[in-house]
């Protein structure tokens, strides 16, 4: 058997109407697996990810949640546990950046990036890692940073999520990997998103994050694919609690 093969399984992906999100959804209905898209912004019918997953052979369905109320984000894993549609794969990649110097970063944008980034991914975790536990199996990956590692400039709400989200992802793989459910996150370089395109703008500040990367380039959502669907599949199935870096290098300059 080809351990990479996803054929038979669905994968739940949030953030996923663009960029990184689109881009590991893709890879993974290229593997074989059913993908269920969530974003704030999903076109329902028609989406760019919905025809990438659909040329695959794949079935599609898209959500539009709001990851900002954690009402929505509650009501839509029940529905999802409710429909009897087993997930098997939960890709928690939705997620927002807001920048300002930390003395005037307001409380409302802190609160606001810790909830996107952190609480409604743990509340959906839990929701979905339940019915996963039951099952005896799951894949669990949450989209990390490079700022898990690192504090960053002018992002505290947006540091001190992706550093909670390593603690986080830690503290469930102790809990949840021996009844067969794993846990990891995919750490994320510079890459050529919306959410780096103040940085990509300020010439200054692009020149000096590309003479860091070994790799001489900025990172495509499309690097980010096969992480995604490797800690998806069952050659992955030892590795829990590892935050795996896709950063052309970054971390080891």
């Amino acid at each position: 058997m080809n351990p990479f093969d996803l054929t038979g399984k669905t994968a739940l992906v949030t953030g996923a109407s663009r960029g990184i999100g689109l881009a590991m959804a893709d890879s993974l209905a290229t593997a074989g697996a059913d993908i269920i898209a969530v974003s704030a912004t999903l076109d329902l019918h028609g989406s760019a990810v919905q025809k990438a997953v659909e040329s695959h052979g794949r079935s599609f369905t898209g959500y539009r949640v709001d990851f900002a109320d954690p009402d929505a984000v509650t009501s839509f894993g029940a529905e999802l546990i409710q429909s009897g549609s087993p997930i098997d794969i939960l890709i928690n990649n939705a997620g927002t950046i807001e920048r300002a110097p930390a003395a005037q970063h307001s409380a409302d944008s802190f609160s606001r990036v810790v909830q996107i980034n952190l609480t409604s991914q743990f509340l959906l975790t839990q929701l979905i890692g339940r019915a996963m536990l039951a099952r005896g199996n799951g894949r669990i990956i949450f989209t990390a940073s490079l700022l898990s590692f690192q504090g960053g400039i002018n992002v505290p709400g947006y540091t001190a999520s992706k550093s909670a989200i390593a603690g986080l992802i830690r503290a469930l793989a102790n809990e949840w990997t021996a009844s067969g459910v794993t846990v990891n996150g995919i750490a994320p370089g510079y890459i050529a998103t919306d959410n780096t395109a103040d940085l990509r703008a300020d010439l200054g500040r692009r020149q000096a994050i590309l003479d860091r990367i070994p790799a001489a380039r900025w990172g495509e959502p499309e690097d980010l694919g096969g992480a995604a669907v490797f800690l998806s599949s069952d050659a992955a199935r030892y590795i829990s609690g590892a935050i795996l870096p896709v950063d052309g290098g970054w971390l080891g300059r």
